[in-house]
């Protein structure tokens, strides 16, 4: 019974905090993704068009980002930035901001290989139908071939999403505010070692295991149209 009032009274107080960091880490991820979803489109357009030039930036993009960790990539982002670019106005002062932008760099080149799987799973008749009725190739791709792909790929995205707020983590080491952030900051606060961050776990994996169902649920609608 004590052991019980103890989790509850732990609850009671720390639970704002990391029903705040959990948020942060919701913030993290979506802007991640949906920033991600815009840069994986034009990587994806840029690796399979016939300009071999773009082909090669944006292989040479997608191998890198996809072959270093995120945390480097992090740690030049919020340190490298701030040293090339003038920021008159402080914007390279929030962490939360830097960090958004290092998790949607990296989402991008990964979303960038799910959209042209997508894309490369449309059959290509469906192009030349399309060039046929007079479309040009970028009207066939933005009108027929990409809403095709996107709905293949929806599972994947959603995948990609649930990645994120598991590897959004580590964005901690530079200050924001987010579950882990929360975690740690508990635990230092109480002197406990294990307890935060068996709370803070928990939360992660109520994020990851609802959006999982929901995962599974988009799939079966999606299976059933």
């Amino acid at each position: 019974m004590e052991f019980i009032d103890s989790q509850i009274k732990f609850i009671q107080t720390f639970m704002p905090a990391y029903l705040r960091g959990a948020w942060v880490t919701i913030e993290l991820s979506l802007v991640g993704v949906c920033l991600g979803l815009a840069l994986g489109i034009l990587l994806a357009l840029m690796k399979i068009s016939k300009n071999k030039i773009l082909e090669f930036l944006a292989t040479c993009y997608i191998e890198i980002v996809r072959g270093t960790p995120m945390l480097v990539q992090i740690m030049i982002v919020y340190f490298g930035l701030k040293k090339i670019i003038p920021d008159s106005l402080g914007f390279l002062k929030a962490p939360m901001l830097l960090c958004s932008l290092s998790i949607s760099l990296n989402s991008g080149a990964y979303v960038a290989e799910i959209i042209r799987s997508g894309i490369n799973s449309i059959d290509k008749g469906q192009m030349e139908a399309a060039r046929s009725l007079g479309l040009t190739r970028s009207q066939a791709m933005r009108k027929v071939i990409l809403p095709q792909a996107v709905k293949n790929i929806l599972p994947a995205l959603v995948n990609e999403f649930i990645t994120l707020i598991k590897e959004s983590s580590i964005v901690y080491t530079v200050g924001v505010a987010e579950l882990m952030y929360a975690g740690k900051s508990i635990a230092s606060a109480t002197y406990q070692t294990v307890r935060p961050f068996i709370f803070a776990a928990l939360i992660y994996f109520i994020m990851t295991y609802s959006l999982s169902k929901a995962l599974s649920l988009l799939e079966r609608r999606l299976a059933n149209d």
